[in-house]
């Protein structure tokens, strides 16, 4: 109990791991409430108005709500939660507008310096004549099809937390599973186990990650698997050499004489002695997989359009950095450089609280 108390000191008198905790707890907190949060609630922040895309952060414009006809029916708060808010009503951009006694007068925007008339009859506003005007202001900018990037920023977030939650859970289940049981029976079962990893280690990721996408289909949870599916054999090496350690120690062979099987031997007396390296692991599988889902959306393997996914933005605006706004393909990069790190001072941090040799508390 000492010792534990002694290794959260470190971690927290840690201004690294601290402000990695920060940003992961952040993005957690933006993951959860993000339609909530965000701009644009429609789902998948995909409400396009081509008439504003590509504009650069800080842009404001002024619309007006038109209703739909049907309107949408809301969505209770779990649903909202998960999937956000349909809109209930048209956004279109104006310039200016005025109303009389039969109709709104709508000066539409177009482009810079381009507006057409458009006249909208009370009859289809229920004969209410309110103010229906909103300002909008767009404080990333807009992408090409002028959606929201901020919006399709923190929404993003989900995707790249969930693919590095799943990844990392099957990456621990079976990297685990076969690192336990190479490193405890060893023999037969090692040599084949070992062979297995050997042929799934020669294997560039990519590649690997490629086969296994186009074998599932392109998909939400398709990319999620295909990234664990990859990334589990560090896991069982790292697994297999601590169990090799320590599988002949006093403990050990104090419970395989108290008669234990060895499932229990290996799950309640092995496993919990080695959680230190394997929990480091699990921040850098974390850490990569954010990574290689960003590079297989922006490949256009990965998460699909229009669900927003980081590296998914960045193909859709990497034209822009050559252009007058690269700023819009900028944005995912350092969000996703962000997140990245902060799972990599985490990794190094917890490396520094398990390390034995540190003497200091």
């Amino acid at each position: 109990m000492e010792g534990s108390t002694i290794q959260w000191q470190k971690l927290r008198k840690s201004k690294t791991a601290m402000a990695g905790i920060i940003v992961i707890l952040l993005a957690t907190l933006i993951a959860i409430t993000c339609y909530w949060i965000s701009p644009d609630c429609t789902p998948d922040a995909n409400r396009m108005q081509v008439e504003i895309a590509g504009k650069k952060p800080g842009f404001t414009q002024t619309f007006f709500l038109l209703p739909k006809t049907p309107r949408p029916p809301e969505r209770n708060w779990w649903q909202r939660t998960l999937h956000g808010q349909p809109d209930s009503c048209q956004f279109i951009p104006i310039t200016a507008h005025e109303v009389n006694d039969t109709a709104y007068i709508l000066d539409r925007y177009i482009d810079n310096g381009i507006s057409e008339k458009m006249n909208v009859p009370l009859s289809q506003l229920n004969g209410a004549v309110v103010d229906r005007t909103i300002h909008r202001t767009f404080w990333l900018g807009t992408d090409k099809f002028g959606r929201d990037i901020l919006s399709r920023l923190l929404i993003g977030t989900r995707v790249s937390l969930l693919v590095g939650a799943v990844a990392m859970l099957i990456s621990l289940v079976i990297g685990t599973l076969l690192g336990a049981i190479a490193g405890y029976y060893g023999g037969r079962a090692d040599s084949i186990i070992m062979w297995f990893i050997n042929v799934i280690w020669s294997i560039p990721t990519l590649l690997l990650v490629f086969a296994i996408t186009l074998l599932l289909g392109k998909g939400f949870w398709q990319v999620f698997i295909a990234v664990g599916l990859t990334m589990w054999v560090n896991v069982a090496r790292l697994v297999r050499g601590q169990v090799l350690q320590v599988r002949n120690l006093e403990y050990v062979q104090a419970a395989k004489v108290m008669g234990f099987n060895n499932l229990r031997i290996i799950l309640h007396h092995i496993l919990p002695n080695i959680l230190g390296p394997v929990m480091v692991l699990a921040a850098s599988n974390f850490a990569s997989a954010i990574v290689i889902e960003a590079g297989l959306s922006f490949l256009g393997v990965g998460v699909q359009p229009p669900q927003p996914s980081w590296g998914g933005m960045i193909r859709d605006n990497y034209n822009f950095i050559i252009t007058n706004n690269p700023f819009l393909a900028l944005v995912p990069g350092f969000a996703i450089m962000l997140l990245v790190l902060a799972f990599n001072l985490l990794g190094n941090a917890i490396r520094d609280m398990l390390d034995i040799r540190e003497t200091n508390p």
